[in-house]
């Protein structure tokens, strides 16, 4: 079926709609027409060719959320009508998909940013030439699209679809690292270091768990006027003071319980540790190009601290998801704080206004 799609055509090169074939769904396979897109640095790392193993011309977005049209003859669990979030991919068969740690796939990188399917097959073709798109098994920068059932989670139909795509990847990275791997207890000082739409999904989740304080650090004045809105007790404006350490300790009185880093900057992740009490806990949800390193005092590690790094907040999203757009229907969650809607056609505007920090959440909603 002929789609309308944003294409980079090139490494580095801007968005720019085309018409595009795209295949008929497979035996395990759903069509879907996608209502929305959220967009995020992926997606523009994509575009600027971060990822070695995908081709161009390219297809990307990674948080869409749609109508399934048609299913393939051995679908279960969907039927034309459903409403869906389309989440990340795994092969389900590497060591750590088999020990139930999906979200550390072995194969996750090309699944996510290979272009194409598992068995190399593309989606889309432009001109009867391939088009690589399969960006995390959905490229949702389209009017339609191809998800695999295993991926694909099912969500109400009364829940607003349009602002749902985002929690396939910021949503669920962001609160899962809190609900999924920290778990903290009600009264348990926390911190985020970021707060774009990771780090917001991360204070809205910590608000819920009860953690006190919350304390928010970022650059962009905006971006904290909004985390107080959403359940910070402090916030810190990092361009304004070298010495965040001892101004989180002053609050806290000790230091923090846990902290959280998202700007994949090695001299902020150093103080989301140096900030930790003994025995506290920081989570690096931040992604950086792979040369990128950085250094921390032993004698402070030693003492009890944990340092980790967690993909996709180490969610199952048929389940976790589900939590979510509950929690949104009760007003826990309050997505749509941090979404900005653009039309597809003003793609490149949105990742312009995305990278500046002018934009938390840019979602794209889809001609049809």
């Amino acid at each position: 079926m002929k789609i309308t799609a944003a294409v980079v055509r090139e490494r580095g090169g801007a968005f720019a709609l085309a018409e595009l074939d795209l295949c008929d769904p497979r035996a395990d396979e759903l069509l879907v027409e996608v209502a929305a897109s959220g967009m995020c640095a992926t997606d523009l790392h994509g575009r600027d060719g971060y990822y070695a193993e995908m081709p161009y011309p390219a297809v990307f977005g990674h948080e869409g959320a749609g109508v399934v049209r048609a299913v393939g003859s051995a679908v279960k669990e969907f039927k034309p009508g459903d409403h869906v979030v389309m989440s990340y991919p795994w092969c389900g068969a590497c060591p750590n998909c088999r020990s139930h740690r999906q979200t550390y796939c072995l194969h996750s990188g090309s699944l996510k940013h290979g272009g194409t399917r598992a068995d190399g097959s593309t989606l889309h073709a432009m001109g009867g030439k391939p088009v690589y798109s399969a960006f995390f098994q959905q490229s949702s920068f389209g009017n339609f699209t191809i998800a695999n059932e295993r991926f694909a989670v099912k969500v109400a139909n009364d829940a607003p679809l349009e602002m749902l795509g985002t929690l396939a990847c910021a949503g669920q990275t962001g609160a899962g690292a809190v609900l999924n791997v920290m778990k903290p207890a009600a009264g348990d000082s926390f911190a985020i270091f970021g707060v774009g739409a990771v780090g917001l999904s991360a204070l809205m989740a910590a608000k819920i768990a009860g953690c006190e304080p919350i304390i928010a650090v970022d650059v962009h004045e905006h971006r904290l006027k909004l985390a107080r809105e959403l359940g910070a007790t402090h916030t810190i404006n990092h361009g304004h003071r070298s010495d965040v350490v001892v101004e989180i300790k002053k609050i806290t009185g000790l230091g923090l319980r846990y902290s959280l880093e998202t700007s994949a900057l090695s001299a902020v992740f150093r103080e989301a540790v140096e900030a930790l009490i003994p025995a506290g806990t920081c989570v690096l949800l931040g992604s950086s190009p792979a040369e990128t390193e950085v250094s921390f005092n032993m004698r402070h590690l030693q003492n009890g601290c944990i340092v980790r790094g967690v993909i996709q907040g180490d969610s199952v999203p048929k389940q976790f998801i589900p939590q979510l757009v509950d929690n949104i229907a009760a007003g826990r969650f309050p997505v749509d704080r941090l979404i900005t809607f653009y039309d597809l056609a003003d793609i490149n505007r949105a990742a312009v206004e995305s990278a500046s920090g002018q934009t938390i959440k840019p979602v794209l909603r889809m001609p049809h």
